[in-house]
């Protein structure tokens, strides 16, 4: 007999509640890299702790804003600890005091790799450092936040056609190769930037309000209303040259769940009634698409599909459930619609079998359905943090104590 929904989401509650603390313990006690500062760049699948691995500064921001924001929503005493280890390694070794801006990558001893200026990178140390702000009222941390919000602005927008640029040379000049990991395509303007400087602004305006932030968030709004949401499809464009033309070959399937609650999330921080008006169709369309086309035979979201094939792309990726869950129980909240609630559900309940390891803590990069053999995805690495995982459960918990039957 199926258990009332009052009752599931007091377990959905609890049992996130649990997660998140098993996230905070998990990565306090694998990653701090006691010898050379900071974090160890990178956990193997099987715990290993690779020290001398390089260190990423998407993986810092990331640590930084999860566990800032952990610190904040629980109080506890081992996420501040982490958020202020965070917080020093990216003002020390990350922080360009020559050039402005972050830097992409060190070596294990904090020296530079590589000075690129992603626009991604940026958008993720205006974002760790905003809740960082929020959690200590550190001057530094929103100084610091807005000098790159600054910084942003005037070196990636594209102020003739609009949106923002995707990489940079260390000294701020274009480069050749802007891709942000070897399976993007080399083109100018990404879906994926854009949201996570969505994402960013709406952040550091939500917790320290101008009206400068206000004006480029409503600006960045209006680019995924305009530009990157194919309303005939109600899935995102994922690539696009300078004046936004599509080039796009698949459609991301995660991508577009987490971009309908981070739009939805962003219309709250700023607090415009018109824009919201306008924009929230999109965000229930994008997880009523996601919703009818996207589900795999677990349950669980899959990854992309092939416009021009159909072929599916259905390996289970733990980011994908993270952000499913959230986005699906936005969608409930803000509709009431059933199928959104009984998809959590079901996507929890994979995750619970196939990503989340019982025995060893984390999660998972590929779900255990997917793996063969010679599986060797690290658990903490370069694109790994508690960001997407960690997330989900506060966010998830937020919902569910804003939802009234």
């Amino acid at each position: 007999m199926l258990q009332p929904v009052s009752t599931q989401l007091e377990t959905l509650k609890q049992e996130f509640a649990t997660e998140l603390q098993n996230i905070t313990d998990w990565w306090y006690d694998n990653t701090q890299d006691n010898e050379q500062g900071g974090f160890i760049g990178e956990v193997s699948h099987n715990g290993e702790r690779i020290h001398k691995a390089n260190k990423g500064i998407i993986l810092n921001t990331r640590l930084l804003w999860y566990f800032s924001e952990a610190a904040y929503f629980t109080g506890c005493d081992k996420a501040k600890a982490m958020a202020d280890r965070a917080f020093d390694y990216l003002l020390t070794y990350f922080d360009d005091k020559e050039l402005g801006g972050v830097v992409w990558e060190l070596d294990y001893q904090g020296n530079l790799v590589d000075g690129k200026k992603q626009t991604y990178a940026q958008s993720f140390a205006i974002y760790g450092l905003s809740s960082y702000y929020q959690l200590t009222k550190n001057q530094t941390a929103i100084d610091k936040a807005l000098a790159y919000f600054d910084l942003l602005e005037a070196k990636t927008h594209d102020d003739n056609r609009g949106g923002y640029l995707e990489a940079f040379s260390r000294e701020w000049q274009e480069i050749e190769d802007m891709r942000l990991s070897e399976k993007d395509a080399n083109l100018p303007k990404t879906m994926n930037t854009h949201l996570h400087v969505l994402e960013a602004y709406a952040n550091l305006q939500k917790i320290y309000p101008t009206n400068k932030v206000a004006g480029a968030l409503k600006r960045l709004i209006g680019y995924f209303q305009g530009s990157i949401v194919d309303h005939s499809s109600y899935h995102l464009r994922l690539f696009m040259c300078r004046n936004w033309g599509d080039h796009s070959e698949a459609y991301s399937y995660g991508h577009d769940i987490e971009a309908s609650w981070l739009i939805h999330k962003s219309l709250k921080a700023l607090k415009h009634p018109a824009t919201t008006v306008q924009v929230m169709p999109t965000v229930i369309k994008l997880a009523e698409t996601c919703l009818a086309e996207g589900i795999g035979e677990h349950g669980q979201v899959l990854d992309e599909i092939d416009i021009s094939t159909g072929k599916v792309h259905a390996e289970s990726c733990w980011w994908i459930q993270a952000e499913a869950i959230v986005g699906f129980l936005n969608a409930y909240q803000a509709t009431g619609n059933q199928a959104f609630f009984d998809a959590v559900i079901d996507i929890w309940q994979f995750t619970k079998k196939y990503h989340i390891d019982a025995e060893n803590g984390e999660w998972h990069w590929l779900s255990t359905l997917d793996q063969d053999d010679n599986y060797d995805i690290y658990k903490a690495g370069f694109w790994k943090g508690p960001y997407h995982n960690g997330r989900a459960m506060m966010e998830a918990i937020k919902l569910l104590k804003s939802i009234h039957l």
